[in-house]
């Protein structure tokens, strides 16, 4: 028999680590999105391919994939093996240049051909801000644009927001702008202009009153925290145009899209290029690494040299994470993997997709197939007031049921399906009979008043 706390629940191991966790960190976590409640956040004990086990050896099919940096799969041996020799046979960091810095910049450029220069970094965010200062450094320009929808990363001049949870879609008065959170001073605000994505009359407004002062526009063509949702092909370009026309840079952020959804990422769907462009996550299939570049004319204000923009970093091009881009981007770029996440990818979306309708649901995808957004509404989403009126709560009600029956995901419909190389061995049988079930139980709780 179990052993039973006085609630008289099973004491489990999560229930354990959570609550020695607690002891030791904010939340018992160590970043706050892997919170879901006391009786809720996972604990992985191990990962292979597109499979997690936690810590009560629970098995999930994993379609969250850490945000979207597994590409591949966990522990693909092909990348791991590259680090372990790099680690065994010639170290992992000198604070010196190597061959291996130039090796992985010539492989970004020969898949992305808006990249003539490049710097690298650990993280997104850390891409992200040294793009953003680089802009201000060539255009000589304080202001920043950026999308509704979009996330940029946990610094604080990107951390601020529409309060779309608290706008009431019905009126006619547009959502406030409210920091991500505490700790973020609304002086950090002062150089920051919002846009609603694929509004052309708002983006010509704003060009037509600051288009002198905007240093550049950050944004995702594919919105990787709103559920896919895209920019058009017109509105991209004309923000292009409009970005060439003021001089202000136009900085790309594929930091989930990058080696995802193409091998030149989303400017090679929409053949639309940036001026800077941001990557990290898919780059090193779960290693810590990241990057930013772009045109080298605008790159080369990246130095040491008076008045040039810093940019450095202790583990910044540490031979880890290098060596784990140079094995994942070989693989990418030599072998058929981003056809097979494709393939899976719509596989799944046409079996979801019959779900929905056998449910009666109104539904609409958004996105590429590699980083598929569902949005439950009878229209595809155009931006990211468009989310506010889809029915997140019965989504919601469908990703725990999912979570239940051994699918990982995130349960805000905000967050995409990520696919990788090794969801090709996913029995899609037993995910349509999982998902139809699923899907039963979230309406019979609607039915019912339950969500």
């Amino acid at each position: 028999m179990s052993a039973m706390n006085s609630s008289l629940k099973p004491v489990t191991r999560q229930s354990q680590l959570m609550a020695e966790a607690h002891q030791h960190m904010p939340q018992g976590v160590a970043e706050n999105y892997r919170y879901w409640g006391d009786d809720r956040t996972v604990f992985v004990e191990s990962s292979k391919g597109c499979w997690l086990t936690d810590c009560d050896g629970k098995r999930y099919v994993d379609f969250r994939l850490g945000y979207g940096p597994i590409i591949l799969g966990y522990r693909d041996e092909r990348v791991d093996q590259a680090v372990i020799d790099q680690i065994t046979q010639r170290g992992t960091l000198s604070g010196f240049a190597t061959e291996l810095d130039t090796e992985v910049v010539k492989q970004i450029k020969a898949m992305c051909p808006n990249v003539e220069k490049m710097r690298f970094a650990n993280s997104g965010t850390e891409a992200v801000m040294g793009a953003v200062r680089t802009a201000r450094g060539y255009t000589k320009r304080d202001r920043v644009v950026i999308v509704e929808g979009g996330f940029h990363g946990l610094y604080d001049e990107m951390m601020w927001k529409s309060d779309i949870e608290q706008w009431d879609p019905k009126g006619s008065i547009p959502p406030s702008v409210i920091p991500f959170g505490g700790g973020i001073p609304a002086t950090a605000r002062n150089l920051v202009d919002l846009i609603v994505l694929n509004d052309t009359e708002m983006l010509e407004a704003l060009f037509a009153k600051r288009g002198e002062q905007i240093a550049c526009v950050v944004l995702e063509p594919i919105i990787g925290n709103a559920g896919s949702i895209s920019a058009t092909q017109a509105w991209l370009q004309r923000l292009r145009d409009l970005c060439t026309e003021h001089g202000t840079m136009l900085i790309i952020d594929e930091v989930k899209t990058g080696f995802r959804v193409a091998k030149g990422g989303a400017q090679e769907l929409y053949g639309i290029y940036a001026d800077l462009t941001s990557y990290a996550k898919a780059m090193g299939n779960g290693y810590p690494v990241a990057a930013f570049g772009g045109r080298a004319e605008v790159m080369d204000v990246v130095g040491s040299n008076r008045g040039g923009v810093v940019h450095g970093g202790t583990y910044t091009g540490n031979l880890v994470a290098l060596s784990a881009a140079h094995a994942t981007l070989k693989i990418l770029s030599d072998t058929d993997a981003l056809n097979t996440v494709n393939r899976v990818g719509n596989q799944i979306q046409d079996l979801l997709g019959r779900v929905f309708t056998a449910a009666g649901i109104e539904y609409a995808f958004a996105g590429p197939p590699a980083m598929l957004g569902i949005h439950f509404t009878p229209n595809v989403p155009t931006n990211y007031r468009d989310w506010r009126i889809t029915n997140s709560d019965l989504y919601r009600a469908f990703a725990w049921k999912l979570i239940d029956y051994g699918v990982m995901l995130e349960p805000d419909s905000r967050e995409p399906w990520f696919f990788c190389e090794a969801h090709s061995d996913v029995d899609l049988a037993w995910l349509e009979d999982v998902a139809t079930r699923a899907m039963n139980d979230a309406c019979e709780m609607a039915a019912l008043g339950k969500l």
